[in-house]
């Protein structure tokens, strides 16, 4: 993918700056190794996101790192290529208007869970609060192109889990923030880490529907600050 030639590399700096800052919670929460992973997240009122550069550092990652692309994955400006998966965050941002961030990790408790092909079941009042039900599993696509981003919509619309488990991939999520997607994906290696333990002691008990629709009512709407 080649890079724009421009003048001055510097539009949506403050937005830029902040994505930077937001891949500090995946090193912070082991949700990645070495230059694995990206954090993306929509310009307001532009058809434009700005997502981390392909093997960037995480030490090294300042806003010269993010790149501002445009809604078909194209580079509109930086001095990095953007992340190879770039194409598929693009795809979500197309075609799932209510997303304004996303994250992908290789986080290994909820990877392994993906390598299975196996969704992780509803079992503590955590997952209900956050994700509404199980997170479920996606299709496995090839890196390159705009196939996982199909798979990530086709598995998420309609769900209430921000998170999906791309098979023998890894963890994408979403939100309405970068920062929220950041949540959803340190929430999942949570649970999923928490579940996979559960399960070496026995079988772990399912919590009813309507209890889960309850939990996931009153911790989207009532809990925290108002």
């Amino acid at each position: 993918m080649s890079l724009p030639t421009l003048t001055e590399r510097g539009t949506h700096r403050e937005q830029r700056e902040h994505v930077a800052r937001l891949h500090s919670y995946l090193t912070r929460y082991e949700l990645v190794t070495w230059t694995s992973g990206n954090v993306s997240e929509r310009v307001p009122g532009e058809d434009l996101f700005v997502i981390k550069g392909s093997g960037v550092e995480y030490d090294d990652l300042t806003w010269e790192g993010v790149t501002v692309c445009d809604l078909d994955g194209n580079a509109v400006d930086g001095v990095k290529a953007p992340s190879s998966d770039t194409d598929a965050h693009a795809y979500v941002y197309r075609h799932m208007p209510e997303v304004n961030g996303q994250v992908h990790t290789h986080s290994p408790y909820a990877t392994a869970w993906a390598a299975r092909a196996e969704e992780i079941p509803c079992v503590l009042t955590a997952m209900a609060d956050e994700f509404g039900g199980p997170i479920p599993v996606g299709p496995f696509a090839l890196i390159g192109d705009d196939s996982i981003g199909r798979g990530i919509v086709e598995t998420l619309t309609g769900s209430r889990s921000p998170a999906v488990l791309m098979q023998n991939h890894g963890v994408f999520t979403i939100g309405p923030s970068g920062k929220a997607a950041v949540k959803a994906a340190v929430m999942t290696e949570d649970v999923a880490r928490t579940v996979h333990l559960s399960r070496q002691l026995g079988r772990p008990l399912p919590i009813d529907q309507a209890d889960v629709d309850s939990l996931y009512a009153r911790y989207q709407n009532v809990y925290g600050q108002r």
